[in-house]
């Protein structure tokens, strides 16, 4: 197996199974329904980076596949290769911004569990205090 960077076989569990890079180019060609060929074209055109092993040959992941078959829709509907690529990009971008969109969303309900929990150990005894206060009676 070669992984993304194409350094080796990575070690760690985290990785997921459909980025692991394990087709030829055959292979990757055939489960896209794509020519050897179109997939070295678009490699060149910047819209697909198989790994490589330390020989250089490339090799493509599950992801790579479904990358390939989105170009291909993209291109069916019209769609020309410089479109394409840009198209790829924005959506690249909008995953990106939900990821983030989703960490800030977590941490700000984290920070609001926060701020709850000290109102209710800090200011709801003092809330308390006042009460017995006011209701203490005045010599």
């Amino acid at each position: 197996m070669v992984d993304r960077k194409g350094k080796g076989e990575s070690n760690s569990y985290l990785e997921r199974q459909s980025d692991r890079a394990v087709y030829v180019i055959s292979v990757a060609a055939e489960l896209s329904g794509m020519h050897p060929q179109t997939l070295r074209i678009y490699e060149r055109k910047g819209l697909l980076d198989p790994a490589r092993t330390d020989g250089g040959s490339r090799r493509y992941s599950q992801d790579d596949i479904e990358r390939l078959r989105r170009i291909q829709e993209l291109t069916n509907s019209g769609i020309g290769l410089e479109g394409v690529k840009r198209i790829m990009a924005l959506e690249t971008e909008i995953k990106e911004l939900k990821e983030k969109l989703r960490v800030l969303e977590e941490r700000s309900k984290a920070e609001q569990e926060k701020i709850h929990k000290h109102y209710r150990r800090d200011l709801v005894p003092l809330s308390q205090a006042v009460v017995l206060f006011r209701g203490a009676k005045r010599p």
